[in-house]
């Protein structure tokens, strides 16, 4: 069974930066992608950011272009997702996910199978 393992977030002042890391726990990531999701108290699950792991081509949310950025270490098996001027309302839980097939829609949570344990991301204001 896959297992994906979190670290990082925690609590930041706007306008600073936080890394996210994902390791997958026994084996390689998926040939298709990763993603970066996050669910703030209340609300669904939203898309953040993906990566191809095989091409390393990145896509991302609107509303985090340029200030987010995703990318992976193959030695290392791992995903990363740097967050710089992090805004208040950016507060949530994050969680990294593997894709599950290709071709698919991958801003939406149904295209992801295994899911990290998530992490806490907190924005003071």
């Amino acid at each position: 069974q896959v297992q994906l393992v979190q670290s990082g977030g925690g609590l930041v002042q706007a306008g600073g930066s936080l890394r996210l890391s994902c390791a997958a726990a026994g084996r390689t990531f998926s040939r298709y992608g990763m993603g970066w999701f996050r669910q703030a108290p209340g609300k669904e699950r939203d898309f953040v950011a993906r990566i191809n792991w095989s091409l390393g081509s990145t896509y991302y949310a609107d509303s985090v272009k340029g200030r987010f950025t995703i990318w992976r270490d193959n030695a290392k098996n791992t995903v990363y997702l740097q967050m710089n001027s992090l805004k208040p309302e950016e507060t949530a839980v994050y969680y990294c996910a593997e894709e599950s097939r290709a071709g698919g829609d991958y801003r939406t949570t149904r295209e992801y199978d295994y899911w990290g344990q998530g992490t806490q991301v907190t924005v003071s204001s």
